[in-house]
C-alpha cells in the first residue's frame, strides 16, 4: 500500500544539545526499569553481562537510562486541585478520623500477628473435568500470506532506522528489539496494513511508534496536517503512548498532541490549531473536537492506529470507531495491536484494512514463564468476609508493589479508606475521579510512594508500569480476555510476578477456563481461619469510621454542586447574551444514550451469567440508541425558541427525578422539616435562581403579557388602516400608468420633499 503523502529528501538532523545538560543527565539516577519491556534479555543474564562490562568499561563512559513514562506533567496537582474546590483529600479525612480513634489498631495487629501461622500454597485440584473446546474461527484467507517474516532481530541498527530514533533506543535503554518490534517495524514502513497480536509486556508501543516516526522524518515540511491519529480505550493509556512517542521524537522535530477527556479543551483546541504531526486521542473527545472545532480535519491523514483495538470495539466503543474510520482518508495505513483478538476485531479488519498481514509474535493465551498463577475459594458462607481474607493476605504475604482490582468504583473507594485506616499507604484508581487525582496516583505508585494500587479495569489495559510484583482480582474478571490482561500487568519483559484470584461459587466456568490456561502450574492458597476472624473483627470497628468519612465526602459534594448551581445561575444573568450566542456544541453520544449503552451491556453481561431472565441484547440497545440519536437530529431543525423549551423541560424532569432520589435516600418523609441545613438552603436557592431564570428564557413570566398587549394595541387600529389602503388602491387605479413598469411608486423614491426641506 502505497503512502498518502509525497516524501521529501531524508531529514537525519538531530536536535543539539549542550554539553553542560548532557552531563546533568548523566549525574541523575536510572529509574528502575526501561518502560515498554523492550529489554533483551532477562534480569540473571543482564547481571551477568553487567559484571563483565565493568570490567572493560571505564565507569565515565556508562550511561544512564530514561523511564518514557512521566504521568505528573500533564495536569496540576491534586493540592491545587482540592484548594481550588476548597474540599480535602480522602487521606487528609482518614487522617483525621485516625486520630479520633480511642484505640489504635497498630499495636493490635503487631501484637496479634506474632501468633499468627502461615498460609498454605498447595497444587490446584479441578472439582470437575475441563471440556476441551476447539476455537478455530479465523478466516485466514482474508489476511495477505507473511511467509518469510521474520521475528528475530540482533539490533535495532537491522531494523534500518535513522539516527535520531537510534539515539532515543539507546537512551531509554532499549538494545535488542522483542519478536514484535523486530517483526512490525520493516512491514510498516512499507506501508502494510497490519493487525498485531502479541503477549502483554512485549513492546507493542514501540512496534508501532518506531515505524510511524520514521515515515514522518520523510514528511513534507511546509505543509502541516495532522497526519497520524492514535486512538486508546482509556485516558491513561492515552496519556503513556504520548509520553513514550515524545521520548522516542525527543531528537527530532517531530510534534505530538494529546487529546483525551478531563482535561482542558481549550488548551487542547490551541493545539490542534498548530496542526501536529501526531494525535494521541481517546474516540470521544477526538469526535468531539472534529465536530466542534472548525480548524481540525483529517483530510491529510497518512496513518491510523488503534491501540487495544478489541476494547475499543466493545459495546461504548464501536459507534465512535466506526465514525472515525468513515472521516480518514481511505488511502492511509492502518495498524491494529492488542494482546487478545475478538469476533468485533475481524469485523472492523475486513472493513478498514485493506489486504493486511496478521502478525502474532505469541499466542494470545500464552502465559509467561516467569508468572506464578494462584486462586483463593470463597465459599459460599465465606463471601461477608472477603475483605478481611485480602487484608490477611496483604498485611503479611504481598506487602508491597500490588495492584487490586475491585468489580465497581465504590468498592475501589471503600478498600482504599479501609486501607488507609489500618495504616496502609494505597492510592485508588477509578472513574469517579477527576483527571488530575487518577495521573497522581499513577505517578505515586510508579514512584513507590504507596504499596498498593486498588483500581477497577481502567488500569487493566496497555499500563506498563515497572516493578509490579503482584495482582490481586478482589473482584473475579468477567472472562478470560479480562484476566488475561489484568495478570499482565506484572511478570513483565521477563520478570517474576504473582497473580492471585478470588473465586466464588458463581465463577466457575472462569476458573475452568484459568486452570486450563495454567496447567498445572496454577496454585490455590488458604488463608488462616485465625487472621481472617483477627481482621473481620478490625473492620466490623472500622465500619463507623468509614461512614464518617464517606458522610463528610457526601457533605462536600453537595456543597460543591450548590455552589457550581449558583455560579451558574449568576453567569447566566450576566452573560446571557453572549452565552446565546455562541454556537451549540453537538454531541456524538449523549449522557442518555451512554447511559442506555451501559444498561444493555450490563444486561448482556447478566444474561450471559444466568439465561433465565428477560434482559434487552445489544441490538436492541442500539436501536434506541439510534432512536434516540434521530429524535435529538429532529429537535435541531426545529426554531430556537421550541428547542429552548424543550430543553428547559427535560432539565425540569431530570431535577424531578433527582429530588424524588434525593427524598427516598433520606427515608421519603416529606412533612419532617424541623430543621433546615445549610447546605439544603444553598442547594434550594440555586434551584430558585435557576428556575427563574428558566422562566424567563421561556418566555413565561414576562414575555406572554407583552405578547397579549401587542396583539391588543394591533386590533384597534388594523380595520381603519385596511380601508385606507383599499380607498388609496382604489383611486390610484383610475389614474394612467406612467412608464414601462407602471405600479405605484415607494416613499422612498419621491425626492422632491427633501429637496424643499434642505432649502
Amino acid at each position: 500500500m502505497s503512502p498518502s503523502f509525497v516524501f521529501d529528501p531524508p531529514s537525519d538532523e538531530e536536535i543539539e544539545h549542550s554539553e553542560h545538560e548532557e552531563e546533568e543527565e548523566s549525574e541523575e539516577e536510572p529509574e528502575s526499569g526501561s518502560g515498554t519491556g523492550s529489554e533483551s534479555e532477562s534480569e540473571g543474564e543482564g547481571e551477568e553481562e553487567e559484571g563483565h562490562e565493568e570490567a572493560r568499561v571505564p565507569k565515565k563512559k556508562k550511561k544512564k537510562t530514561q523511564s518514557p513514562w512521566d504521568f505528573a506533567k500533564y495536569t496540576e496537582s491534586v493540592a491545587e486541585e482540592h484548594a481550588r474546590r476548597s474540599t480535602t483529600s480522602v487521606d487528609e479525612k482518614i487522617s483525621k478520623a485516625l486520630k479520633q480513634r480511642s484505640t489504635p489498631l497498630v499495636a493490635e495487629l503487631d501484637h496479634s500477628s506474632e501468633s499468627e501461622p502461615d498460609e498454605q500454597v498447595e497444587d490446584y485440584r479441578p472439582e470437575e473435568e475441563d471440556e476441551e473446546e476447539g476455537n478455530d474461527g479465523d478466516s485466514k484467507s482474508f489476511f495477505a500470506p507473511s511467509d518469510g517474516t521474520s521475528f528475530h532481530a540482533d539490533s535495532f541498527l537491522q531494523l534500518n532506522l535513522s539516527r535520531p530514533l537510534l539515539r532515543a533506543c539507546e537512551a531509554l535503554g532499549y538494545s535488542k528489539p522483542t519478536p514484535i518490534q523486530a517483526a512490525c517495524i520493516p512491514l510498516a514502513l512499507s506501508g502494510r496494513d497490519i493487525c498485531g497480536s502479541a503477549i502483554t509486556g512485549s513492546g507493542k508501543t514501540a512496534a508501532f511508534a518506531l515505524p510511524t516516526l520514521e515515515r514522518l522524518l520523510f514528511r513534507p515540511k511546509r505543509m502541516r496536517a495532522i497526519r497520524v491519529l492514535i486512538l486508546t480505550p482509556t485516558r491513561e493509556l492515552a496519556v503513556q503512548v504520548h509520553s513514550m512517542i515524545e521520548k522516542l521524537a525527543q531528537f527530532t522535530d517531530i510534534r505530538c498532541c494529546l487529546v483525551v477527556g478531563g482535561l482542558s479543551t481549550k488548551v487542547q483546541e490551541a493545539a490542534l490549531r498548530t496542526m501536529p504531526d501526531i494525535v494521541v486521542a481517546t474516540p470521544g473527545r477526538m469526535i468531539d473536537h472534529l465536530r466542534n472545532a472548525m480548524s481540525v480535519d483529517l483530510d491529510d491523514l497518512a496513518v491510523l492506529i488503534l491501540d487495544e483495538a478489541d476494547r475499543l470495539l466493545e459495546l461504548g466503543f464501536s459507534a465512535e470507531i466506526q465514525e472515525l474510520v468513515r472521516l480518514c482518508p481511505k488511502k492511509r495505513q492502518t495498524m491494529l495491536f492488542s494482546a487478545t483478538m475478538t469476533e468485533e476485531v475481524d469485523e472492523l479488519i475486513k472493513l478498514s484494512l485493506s489486504k493486511p498481514l496478521r502478525l502474532s509474535a505469541d499466542p494470545s493465551t500464552k502465559r509467561p514463564a516467569t508468572l506464578t498463577e494462584e486462586v483463593v475459594r470463597i465459599r459460599r458462607m465465606r463471601e461477608v468476609n472477603q475483605e478481611a481474607v485480602l487484608l490477611a493476605m496483604c498485611s503479611k504475604t504481598f506487602t508491597s508493589k500490588v495492584i487490586i482490582f475491585s468489580g465497581t468504583k465504590q468498592a475501589a473507594h471503600r478498600l482504599k479508606i479501609i486501607f488507609g485506616l489500618a495504616g496502609s499507604k494505597a492510592a485508588e484508581l477509578h472513574g469517579n475521579l477527576t483527571q488530575a487525582q487518577r495521573l497522581e496516583a499513577l505517578e505515586q505508585f510508579r514512584k513507590q510512594q504507596v504499596d498498593f494500587l486498588v483500581a477497577t479495569d481502567v488500569a487493566a489495559r496497555g499500563l506498563d508500569i515497572i516493578g509490579v510484583q503482584t495482582v490481586i482480582n478482589f473482584a473475579c474478571p468477567r472472562d478470560l480476555t479480562s484476566y488475561v490482561h489484568r495478570v499482565g500487568r506484572t511478570a513483565r519483559a521477563g520478570r517474576e510476578g504473582y497473580a492471585v484470584t478470588f473465586v466464588t461459587d458463581n465463577d466457575r466456568s472462569l476458573l475452568k477456563a484459568i486452570a486450563k490456561r495454567a496447567g498445572s502450574k496454577l496454585k490455590s492458597r488458604i488463608v488462616a481461619e485465625q487472621s481472617i476472624h483477627k481482621w473481620s473483627h478490625i473492620i466490623e470497628q472500622m465500619e463507623d469510621q468509614i461512614s464518617e468519612v464517606l458522610q463528610e465526602e457526601r457533605e462536600e459534594r453537595v456543597l460543591r454542586k450548590a455552589e457550581m448551581e449558583a455560579t451558574k445561575a449568576e453567569n447566566m444573568i450576566a452573560h446571557r447574551e453572549e452565552i446565546f450566542s455562541r454556537p451549540k456544541r453537538t454531541w456524538f453520544v449523549t449522557e442518555k444514550e451512554k447511559k442506555l449503552a451501559s444498561k444493555a451491556s450490563k444486561a448482556s453481561m447478566d444474561n450471559s451469567k444466568s439465561s433465565g431472565k428477560d434482559v434487552i441484547s445489544a441490538e436492541q440497545a442500539e436501536n434506541l440508541r439510534m432512536k434516540e440519536k434521530r429524535k435529538r437530529e429532529r429537535e435541531k431543525h426545529l426554531p430556537r425558541k421550541q428547542r429552548r423549551k424543550l430543553e428547559a423541560a427535560r432539565e425540569m424532569l431530570e431535577d424531578e427525578e433527582e429530588d424524588g432520589k434525593q427524598v427516598e435516600a433520606k427515608g421519603g418523609n416529606k412533612k419532617d422539616k424541623g430543621g433546615m441545613s445549610l447546605v439544603d438552603l444553598a442547594y434550594r436557592r440555586a434551584k430558585a435562581v435557576k428556575a427563574v431564570k428558566k422562566a424567563l428564557d421561556s418566555g413565561k413570566i414576562v414575555e406572554k403579557n407583552k405578547k397579549k398587549s401587542n396583539n391588543n394595541s394591533r386590533k384597534t387600529p388594523s380595520r381603519t388602516e385596511e380601508m385606507r389602503e383599499l380607498f388609496q388602491t382604489d383611486m390610484k387605479d383610475k389614474k394612467p400608468k406612467r412608464g414601462v413598469g407602471g405600479g405605484k411608486k415607494s416613499k422612498s423614491s419621491f425626492k422632491s420633499k427633501s429637496r424643499y426641506k434642505r432649502k
